[in-house]
């Protein structure tokens, strides 16, 4: 089994409860390759990931709150169309990416009310449960001093994850 600071190859689908689909590495043929306890997936797929051995596969539920967190309508922005060039050309309904202090940002563009254009800030997946399938296809196991690290207490983060997952 993968631990903490080791690299995964994983196949996933990932599918809402109606069934549509909104990730199938199978079908691309890419895997998603991470390292448990970097962040960079749900913690609820990392813990599934850590109790997988290479070849098995699981179908687990993430709910919303463990997901990407509850619909929050304090999330839309409200900006007045004459105040935004192009406004009227906007995609409603679409993605578009604006420009922030700390980088771009994704927003759903809503249709306009009262003349104000209105901007979505919640992730896609807000609000939703998230069925996944998964199978560890591979785990690059560290080296003793990369493993020795993580026991001595890193910076990484990786003790946080480790304790949450004893807590469960």
């Amino acid at each position: 089994m993968a631990e903490i600071g080791e690299q995964v190859t994983v196949h996933s689908v990932g599918r809402l409860k109606d069934g549509l689909k909104f990730l199938d590495t199978r079908k691309s043929g890419i895997p998603i390759r991470f390292t448990l306890g970097d962040g960079s997936v749900l913690a609820a797929f990392e813990a599934a990931v850590m109790q997988l051995s290479p070849g098995q596969t699981r179908t687990f539920e993430v709910p919303a709150a463990q997901a990407y967190g509850e619909y929050d309508p304090s999330f839309i922005e409200c900006i007045p169309a004459d105040a935004l060039p192009g406004a009227d050309e906007l995609p409603v309904g679409q993605f578009i990416e604006v420009g922030m202090p700390d980088g771009p940002v994704r927003v759903k563009v809503l249709p306009q009310e009262n003349g104000m254009v209105r901007l979505d800030h919640n992730h896609e997946l807000a609000g939703k449960d998230l069925l996944f399938e998964i199978e560890l296809v591979s785990v690059e196991h560290e080296d003793a001093v990369e493993h020795e690290k993580h026991d001595a207490g890193c910076a990484c983060g990786c003790h946080r994850l480790k304790e949450s997952l004893e807590a469960e």
